[in-house]
C-alpha cells in the first residue's frame, strides 16, 4: 500500500524558512519521479515542484522559483522541500505524491495526511 508521511510544517513569519520532509513506503521510491502539491484554504490543489528519479532535473511553479528547493534521498525513501522567504500566499497543506499520479493529487486524492504550513505575522 502506497503511503506518505509528510512532516516539517509549522507557523512562521513572512520571510521565514521551513524544511518539509516526506517518507514514502509501499513502492520502489528510487524508480519514481516525485512531486509536491499544496492546497490552500478554500482553493483546489496546486502542483508546486517536481524532481526526477536521479535528482538530475527539478521543476517549480513560477510563484516559488528561487525560494523553494526540492531534493530527495533515495537511500532513505525521503523527499524534501526547503522553503525560504516564505510569503502568506504559501500558506497551505503540503502533500507529496508520485509525479505519475499527479493528476490524481490535483483532483484531491492523497495518500498521506499532509503537513500544514502557515505564514503569518
Amino acid at each position: 500500500e502506497v503511503q506518505f508521511v509528510e512532516s516539517g510544517g509549522g507557523m512562521v513569519q513572512p520571510g521565514g524558512s521551513l524544511r518539509l520532509s516526506c517518507v514514502a513506503s509501499g513502492f520502489t521510491f528510487k524508480d519514481h519521479d516525485m512531486s509536491w502539491v499544496r492546497q490552500a484554504p478554500g482553493k483546489g490543489p496546486e502542483w508546486v515542484s517536481a524532481i526526477d528519479m536521479t535528482s538530475t532535473s527539478t521543476y517549480y511553479v513560477d510563484s516559488v522559483k528561487g525560494r523553494f528547493t526540492i531534493s530527495r534521498d533515495n537511500a532513505r525513501n525521503t523527499l524534501h522541500l526547503q522553503m525560504n522567504s516564505l510569503k502568506s500566499d504559501d500558506t497551505a497543506l503540503y502533500y507529496c505524491t508520485r509525479t505519475a499520479r499527479l493528476q490524481q493529487a490535483l483532483e484531491g486524492v492523497f495518500f498521506g495526511q499532509g503537513t500544514q504550513v502557515t505564514v503569518s505575522a
